[in-house]
């Protein structure tokens, strides 16, 4: 069904009391079905009957009146509700709809995202005409609030108003404040944030954190201005302590931080038990790592790893809708709620050979039926990125003394440069790389050098960052500038470029950072972008990440920001972005 589901009109209830009644015959019936009961923690057999996109009924009986009711035999089944993915950034380089629609046949219903990039690019008026959109389709689709950019923008008070956070956090498909980057400055005094923490808790929602290598102290610091959730633990023992101090915890497996495995058996180790408080997440990881699945990939760790089947599927879903104060409509397969089901042929094995999505069959008997291939973007205000400006010589002109270091795949630390960069190229020997970042309207520029990116790389050229800014790299001025040229012609996207030859390529439609190819055709350009880097020196764990985060002042030391290279610990720009 069309209509917006965060409530159901008179007529739509009692038509679902009719179904009840034996006056109207519900849209499908599942009999016979071995299911989760996620209160009880058991599994319970029942008929369960769907009208739409609702579960009307869970017992003993079948209804009075089937008329044209789908009845499915569910004996050789376990179904256990649709898997939440509660921590969701659905903009890394696929886009909210292609990743809801690759997520969902996989299990994964219902998804808690990132509001970022639309907070950034759109107004309220569009942003929420878009959300509320998506939440037609068959993915039942929930927003956070961000309430800093992660970076230092030209703009950012106009961007980070008062109404705009306001009108964000009040709206019905957000149910979170967060995630919380900018905490040190809550701690050192922005009443700002502090305001809007409170204003998320007055709306009784609550406020995730983003806390790594956080202490005991830092930790309670939080949980005293009003957070209550984080997902930053990086170790069994860091997990622990979260959920002594009371926060709801998610444990990460994801591209960058693929740790599951290791914190369940810390965990255990360590004696917890009560897995009543934690949740899973995928973390918005690149598309590539989603070849392997969603949380339904989780689930298999955890059962590998020895939880208990009902516990991990309770993760999965119940635990996370409770947290959301969603029970009411999701994780449960119970009445009243909303008809997300996965039909299992093994409770040990979480991949489903079927899935309901708000009543709608996504895939059924190992066929995926996702109703929807495109999505209107178009008409909110998400269109091509389009460049008219020229890369010149002098934008390839470098003359700064510091330069910048790859520690890891997103940690940078300031370096001296000793080699001559007047030159048009720099040798291979070296580990150093030309680096530019220009604003994507072409105002601004920062040129530096990056040590540590990969030292065969010739030209390479992005739309794809935190700011949407466009990032140049490469060992050869001339690969550099056929690089953005290409870049420029695609309306956004990544290019390598080898011998003035486009070497590989992701096309990035919409804005300059997502695509609107399906998820199985981007996670293949992913994979063959990544192999070539790979190829020509990039040695750490994932080069998208490395380039999201170039501008992110969340984490240390040095950032290129777009008022300049900016040192996180001090708050202070080392060097300004220069006007071309």
């Amino acid at each position: 069904m069309a209509e917006k589901i965060h409530r159901w009109t008179k007529r739509h209830l009692r038509q679902q009391l009719g179904v009840i009644r034996g006056e109207i015959a519900p849209t499908i019936v599942l009999k016979d079905a071995t299911y989760l009961n996620s209160v009880r923690s058991k599994w319970l057999r029942a008929n369960i009957w769907i009208f739409d996109n609702r579960i009307v009924y869970v017992g003993n009986d079948l209804p009075e009146k089937m008329t044209n009711t789908q009845v499915v035999d569910c004996r050789n089944y376990h179904l256990v509700p649709g898997y939440i993915e509660p921590h969701a950034h659905p903009f890394q380089l696929y886009n909210p709809h292609t990743f809801a629609e690759y997520a969902t046949v996989r299990g994964t219903t219902t998804l808690i995202n990132d509001n970022m990039m639309f907070l950034l690019h759109l107004d309220k008026k569009k942003a929420f005409s878009l959300i509320e959109e998506l939440d037609n389709l068959p993915t039942s689709m929930y927003w956070w609030c961000r309430y800093d950019a992660q970076t230092e923008l030209e703009n950012e008070e106009s961007l980070f108003s008062n109404s705009k956070i306001h009108g964000w956090l009040e709206h019905h498909l957000v149910v979170q404040g967060g995630e919380l980057t900018s905490w040190p400055k809550v701690l050192n005094g922005d009443d700002t944030i502090l305001h809007w923490m409170q204003e998320t808790r007055r709306l009784r929602k609550p406020i995730e954190g983003h806390f790594p290598g956080a202490s005991e102290k830092t930790l309670t610091k939080m949980a005293l201005l009003g957070v209550n959730a984080d997902h930053e633990a990086m170790t069994g023992e860091e997990a622990l302590m979260r959920l002594n101090l009371g926060y709801t915890t998610s444990l990460r497996y994801s591209s960058i931080r693929p740790d599951l495995k290791r914190m369940l058996k810390e965990m255990q180790e360590l004696g917890v038990d009560d897995f009543s408080r934690v949740l899973f997440t995928t973390d918005g990881s690149t598309p590539a790592f989603y070849e392997q699945g969603v949380i339904d990939k989780m689930l298999s760790i955890a059962i590998e790893e020895g939880i208990d089947p009902i516990i991990a599927y309770n993760i999965a879903s119940y635990n996370a809708a409770r947290h959301y104060h969603l029970d009411h409509k999701l994780g449960m397969i119970a009445p009243g709620r909303i008809a997300h089901i996965n039909f299992l042929e093994d409770k040990h094995n979480p991949v489903p050979v079927s899935v309901l999505a708000k009543g709608q069959w996504v895939r059924y008997e190992g066929e995926d039926r996702y109703p929807v291939n495109s999505f209107p973007w178009n008409e909110f205000g998400i269109d091509a990125l389009s460049i008219d400006w020229d890369l010149t010589d002098d934008d390839l002109h470098f003359s700064m003394p510091m330069g910048i270091e790859m520690i890891n795949a997103v940690i940078l630390k300031p370096y001296r440069i000793a080699i001559d960069v007047t030159q048009e190229t720099i040798a291979a020997d070296h580990d150093e790389s030309f680096f530019v970042m220009i604003d994507k309207n072409g105002k601004w520029i920062i040129n530096t050098v990056l040590k540590g990116f990969a030292n065969r790389v010739s030209g390479f050229a992005s739309s794809y960052s935190n700011t949407g800014d466009i990032v140049i790299i490469g060992k050869d001025k001339e690969d550099m500038k056929v690089a953005f040229e290409q870049l420029k012609k695609l309306n956004g996207g990544m290019v390598l470029v080898e011998n003035g030859e486009v070497v590989a390529q992701i096309d990035l439609e919409l804005i300059g950072g997502m695509s609107t190819k399906p998820m199985p055709k981007l996670i293949k350009q992913q994979m063959n972008l990544v192999e070539c880097l790979r190829e020509r020196g990039y040695k750490h764990e994932d080069p998208i990440y490395s380039l999201l985060f170039f501008s992110s002042t969340h984490l240390p030391y040095i950032r290129i920001t777009q008022r300049g290279i900016y040192d996180v610990k001090k708050k202070t720009v080392l060097f300004p972005s220069i006007m071309r």
